[in-house]
């Protein structure tokens, strides 16, 4: 062998062990996956998963399928499911949080291997990562789009959504909203309302936290704003704008406890979110920490536990104001303090809103949705239009008996095509 030819065959060598011994020790960037997959141990193979879960990203966006394990997990008592991921460290930690199969693949041509040689009908999706076209390009599955929470944000409108075959969506809500908002979309004929499944608990979570509630309690403020998306244009968040003087005019009021819980993401892409985010923990935690403290912060745990200690939710245009509606209790909706496209709704109209400038008056306004509730009718009646049935267990069965459609749906579109390369 020459010697360039040499040096050129080391040096792809180093770069692949270094790339290796790089992942291996997890000395990747953050949201890389590290490509650490099972490939050896699964080409050749079939897998019994009817089911299949994409989720190629990273440990910092786990919050987006965490709030799918009971329902998957449900769903995998009757149809078989699988976790697939791009990520070793992800898998590991759905391992740990849930009881799902999962599976770690590298290389999409491994993918196609194992589908080849299995019965997989169901290919589900709970965001819109690039890297779901790995999967995507597989036409004997049925691909679904769960995303991770419903909103009148305009990534819930977004043109990605016409990549899948079907959305599972809440409620009749976000049809008329993909209707009105999407070109070239069929909402009617590719929506599928199946309710909020994450909601099934909820219920019952707030009267076992209301059962401890005392009357010298004083009422809970929920504050949940959303991050600083992704791009300027879904800038919703209210942290940076908003965050610290709502929190402080509600505790020196004196007549409010309040809850903070952040986004997970806050401040991954904006460091002025970051340090807003962590002006307000400082802040609460200088309060007195007693059982009637004023104010406290959430780091995590179900969303449903945080609903349960609340009377009042102040949130942005996110997720989270929608799963609020089945608590029945009032909210109040900031409004983004940039130009970001609002997808009009019912919503987003009844409300009270609170712009930043307006933050200092946050206390009058709870003091009224508390006191009077003046829109409490008009809001219960919008609980079904967006979150569907909220009786418990009734979206986690609309969720199964969805798959089971869409089993029979591909079956017999398979047929049909193998009919026609018959003819």
């Amino acid at each position: 062998m020459a010697p360039d030819a040499r040096r050129a065959t080391l040096t792809r060598r180093v770069r692949s062990m270094g790339g290796r011994l790089v992942r291996r020790f997890g000395l990747l960037p953050a949201g890389t996956p590290d490509g650490l997959g099972q490939d050896d141990e699964l080409v050749g193979r079939s897998w019994p998963y009817e089911v299949l879960v994409y989720f190629a990203d990273t440990s910092e966006a786990l919050y987006q399928i965490e709030q799918w394990y009971s329902t998957l997990e449900v769903l995998d008592a009757e149809h078989r499911v699988v976790v697939v991921t791009r990520d070793s460290r992800t898998a590991a930690r759905v391992r740990a949080g849930s009881s799902l199969d999962v599976r770690t693949i590298a290389h999409y041509t491994t993918l196609d291997d194992v589908l080849a040689r299995s019965s997989t009908k169901l290919a589900l999706y709970v965001n819109h990562n690039p890297e779901n076209f790995t999967c995507l390009r597989f036409g004997t599955l049925v691909h679904v789009s769960l995303m991770h929470g419903d909103s009148d944000k305009v990534v819930t409108v977004s043109n990605q959504t016409k990549a899948y075959d079907f959305s599972f969506v809440a409620g009749r809500a976000a049809v008329d909203r993909m209707a009105r908002y999407a070109t070239l979309y069929d909402a009617q004929a590719r929506c599928i309302p199946v309710g909020r499944p994450q909601l099934d608990e909820q219920t019952a979570e707030r009267e076992r936290h209301r059962m401890l509630r005392t009357p010298d309690d004083l009422p809970t403020v929920l504050y949940a704003p959303t991050w600083e998306g992704g791009q300027r244009s879904a800038e919703y968040g209210s942290v940076a704008s908003h965050g610290l003087a709502v929190v402080r005019a509600l505790v020196e009021s004196g007549r409010y406890r309040v809850l903070y819980r952040p986004h997970p993401l806050t401040g991954v892409r904006d460091a002025s979110y970051g340090e807003a985010d962590a002006a307000i923990r400082s802040y609460l935690d200088g309060l007195a920490p007693d059982r009637q403290a004023p104010g406290g912060w959430d780091g995590g745990g179900e969303l449903a536990t945080a609903f349960a200690r609340a009377d009042l939710l102040v949130c942005d245009v996110s997720g989270v104001a929608m799963d609020w509606l089945a608590t029945g209790s009032p909210l109040v909706i900031t409004r983004p303090a940039g130009p970001v496209a609002v997808a009009r709704s019912p919503l987003t109209d009844l409300a009270p809103s609170l712009a930043a400038q307006d933050a200092d008056g946050v206390v009058a306004l709870v003091d009224r949705e508390l006191g009077l509730d003046p829109t409490r009718a008009e809001r219960l009646a919008l609980r079904e239009y967006y979150l569907g049935d909220t009786a418990p267990g009734a979206a986690t069965a609309a969720f199964v008996e969805a798959c089971e459609r869409l089993f029979e749906v591909r079956d017999t579109e398979l047929a049909r095509i193998e009919a026609a390369t018959q003819e």
